[in-house]
């Protein structure tokens, strides 16, 4: 099939690029793996709330409904995503799992698993960063006769009564699943593998991300300065309960290490209670237990680890060292050079506004892009 515009991914920042496209009256195509519209928001933790602020986080040209709450919970956002997707006529090629991705005589050629093949003038690349369970592996990992899942497998702690589960990592999914377990009053500790940088979600009745886009505005880092207060007054000193803090303001490790810090639904206040205890990072695994960077051992039935994903977008893509950086992800969202016509969206982390807030202003700039290049 021949197509102007081919979308890889029908998750959020693959229907914000349709959007666009459907709104400027350019054809497109639309792969999906799975066989639903924003599969991964159907996957995700029963209890998961979006962190960001509904009035930063809709898609282009519809906004969400004034009955939607502050911070939206995912069937809400599924629904949304469904609707968007019969509003815009975006019908995705669903169970279309893209195998091969290779530009020839300045065509784009594309294949999937199920046999299907495209030629596009045009590709954006929206499966994102959570595309694969980044899964580690420790010394005498094979042996431990307890559960091991990845967070992406977790749902909620009813499987989980009455035992002592252990997080691994303690970014947001991390810190939200162990508050969601010990508040089910399961013995549940998380395993911290590195610094740490916490703010609280919303502070005197605001949302910290509304509040921390204005003071970013303030000139010599006083947004910096009255950040670090509000921290203090939230959460006095966390270290004393064995959390190591980073020194690095979370301003500064959003936009130039690309680390989200952990918005804290109440995971702070659970550890200070000791209804989550806190262990060093793991240092191998045993039959029924596990030892710490400290050497500390301790019994665990079940191991959910929050370490995060990769794109793996070089599964697909073919020559890929002029558009992706040393961790595999996207340098830059419009390709150049030989690459011309290659785009990419959903991968920005070094924004206040996380990921779905940058989906309107990068489909914005896609779309531009793709018009200025049929014009000339």
């Amino acid at each position: 099939m021949n197509v102007q515009n081919l979308i890889i991914g029908a998750g959020p920042a693959g229907l914000a690029v349709a959007g666009r496209l459907r709104k400027a009256g350019l054809d497109f195509e639309i792969l999906e793996q799975t066989d639903k519209i924003a599969s991964k928001w159907h996957n995700h933790y029963d209890r998961l709330l979006l962190h960001t602020v509904k009035s930063l986080s809709s898609l282009p040209h519809q906004d969400f409904p004034l009955d939607y709450p502050q911070y939206i919970p995912k069937q809400q956002l599924v629904e949304y995503y469904e609707n968007y997707a019969k509003q815009f006529d975006i019908k995705p090629h669903f169970n279309c799992t893209v195998t091969s991705v290779i530009k020839k005589n300045d065509l784009w050629q594309i294949e999937c698993a199920n046999q299907k093949k495209f030629e596009a003038q045009n590709v954006i690349i929206a499966t994102g960063l959570n595309r694969i369970p980044n899964v580690p592996n420790w010394k005498g990992q094979d042996i431990f006769e307890g559960e091991i899942l990845h967070a992406a497998s977790y749902k909620n702690p009813s499987k989980f009564k009455g035992k002592k589960v252990l997080v691994i990592g303690m970014g947001n999914s991390g810190a939200e699943i162990a508050l969601d377990l010990a508040e089910a009053k399961i013995d549940v500790g998380v395993s911290v593998r590195s610094e740490i940088a916490v703010i609280p979600r919303d502070f005197l009745g605001r949302p910290i991300q509304l509040s921390a886009q204005k003071l970013a505005k303030l000139p010599f880092r006083l947004g910096d300065i009255i950040g670090a207060l509000v921290r203090r007054i939230t959460f006095g000193n966390i270290q004393k309960y064995g959390l190591p803090v980073s020194k690095t303001h979370p301003r500064i490790l959003i936009q130039e290490h690309g680390r989200t810090p952990i918005i804290d639904l109440g995971t702070i206040a659970k550890i200070k209670k000791g209804e989550i205890r806190v262990f060093k990072d793991v240092l191998e695994f045993h039959e029924n237990s596990i030892r710490f960077a400290d050497n500390k051992i301790e019994e665990f039935d079940v191991v959910i680890l929050a370490t995060g994903y990769y794109p793996a977008i070089t599964k697909f893509l073919e020559n890929t060292n002029s558009v992706l950086n040393n961790a595999g992800e996207p340098a830059k969202k419009v390709a150049k050079g030989e690459q011309k016509g290659l785009y990419f969206i959903g991968y920005d982390k070094f924004t206040l506004g996380g990921i779905l807030g940058t989906l309107k202003k990068d489909s914005a700039l896609i779309l531009k892009s793709i018009k200025n290049d049929s014009v000339h």
